[in-house]
């Protein structure tokens, strides 16, 4: 099983990057948190992953922080969650958000993840409370920061939409977010950090 990868990153299309291992790229699906602390062009980055084997397919799964892929790790064990919405869970709030969430109670932000509804919410709250606090509760990494991404023939914009819909965003709601930001002079990764923050603060 493959539990680290060292490499270039070489193409940035979110949630899915790929890396350059020695001349082997390797196809990775990452949160968004991952993609804002990537450095900014090709320099080195470390990702630990996530490796799933399925009969059809080989996926992996990265983060630049070792308590992201925990946590990631610790939302696949609870029922009804899998890989995509446990990326959508750590790309639509930072760690310390999510922890708040189920320690508090808020079922209501929670419910406005995709693919998350009332019963998946109850449940996040029920079955993470006790691992939250075998990782660290609230003290989890938010790792918010920008980068630069890949110059792609797409607009900013619509890369954006296409990575909110890979997370399951439906598109009618993608892009009324996408359209609320002030996009000018934007990257991809800005306008689906700004999106996805003004999405959080409307929640309250």
């Amino acid at each position: 099983m493959i539990g680290l990868l060292r490499g270039r990153v070489i193409q940035r299309l979110p949630p899915q990057l790929l890396l350059d291992v020695n001349g082997v790229g390797y196809e990775v699906d990452a949160p968004m948190s991952t993609f804002y602390d990537l450095p900014a062009g090709d320099a080195e980055v470390t990702l630990h992953i996530h490796m799933v084997v399925r009969e059809d397919a080989q996926i992996l799964y990265g983060f630049v922080h070792e308590a992201d892929r925990a946590l990631f790790r610790a939302l696949l064990k609870v029922n009804g969650v899998g890989g995509k919405m446990a990326l959508a869970i750590l790309s639509g709030m930072s760690s310390n958000d999510f922890s708040l969430c189920v320690q508090t109670g808020d079922v209501t932000a929670l419910t406005k993840l995709p693919g998350v509804g009332k019963k998946t919410a109850e449940r996040l709250i029920v079955e993470m409370s006790d691992r939250l606090d075998k990782l660290g509760g609230s003290g989890l990494p938010a790792g918010l920061s920008t980068i630069s991404p890949t110059a792609a023939a797409s607009s900013p914009e619509g890369d954006a939409i296409s990575a909110l819909l890979a997370l399951g965003y439906k598109p009618v709601d993608a892009s009324r977010m996408v359209k609320a930001v002030s996009a000018d002079g934007l990257s991809t990764e800005d306008i689906i950090k700004t999106a996805l923050q003004a999405s959080v603060k409307r929640q309250s």
